[in-house]
């Protein structure tokens, strides 16, 4: 049996066959970095970074927690707390 890296996880090939698929295998195609749209999910800061708009932040579905400038949840990487509902 090989030796798992750390951090990894396996699964055995049961559990995907009988469609208990980990959360992180399903994604969604909208949200795949080859199809985002420059102005509507994003644009370019004047330093040069990606900066995410609070549509994709929607798309996505729910909160990173990095204090995203954009961010439709609320959270407040001060104090570690969503603020809005």
């Amino acid at each position: 049996m090989p030796r798992k890296p750390f951090g990894v996880k396996y699964f055995r090939m049961s559990t995907i066959i009988t469609g208990k698929v980990p959360k992180f295998v399903i994604m969604n195609n909208a949200l795949d970095p080859n199809n985002l749209k420059e102005g509507e999910d994003f644009y370019y800061t004047p330093e040069g970074y990606k900066c995410f708009t609070e549509k994709y932040h929607l798309k996505r579905g729910y909160c990173c927690k990095s204090g995203c400038r954009h961010c439709p949840y609320g959270f407040d990487k001060k104090t570690g707390e969503i603020t809005k509902k």
